[in-house]
């Protein structure tokens, strides 16, 4: 992959962000952790078509990513990391209406 020069520490961060997103099972696991709070490895391989070793490789690329938290002691137990689901709503809001570059209605 092409390297792009000079991105920011926050582009930097949101291609890690979007490129951890952009796997179907991986954007599943997200949303099963935003509506269960709390999942072991065990409830996630329950709900996904996928076997618990590449459940375990999906929830590693979401932690590197810092999409997620968790333990891996014991019973492995992860969770949604809040600062990061509050960073990519706000970079979510600022690529549609930069800096209140648009009138309201403009992004609907």
């Amino acid at each position: 992959m092409k390297q792009i020069a000079d991105l920011t520490e926050e582009e930097e961060r949101a291609a890690d962000v979007f490129r951890a997103l952009g796997n179907p099972a991986r954007l599943r696991i997200v949303r099963e952790l935003a509506r269960r709070n709390v999942c072991m490895t065990s409830d996630l391989v329950d709900v996904l078509p996928l076997a618990q070793s590449t459940v375990s490789q999906h929830l590693k690329v979401l932690k590197e990513a810092g999409i997620i938290r968790g333990e891996t002691d014991g019973d492995p137990c992860y969770c949604l990391e809040p600062e990061a689901m509050r960073w990519l709503a706000a970079f979510a809001v600022e690529l549609c209406c930069p800096a209140d570059a648009c009138a309201p209605g403009d992004c609907e």
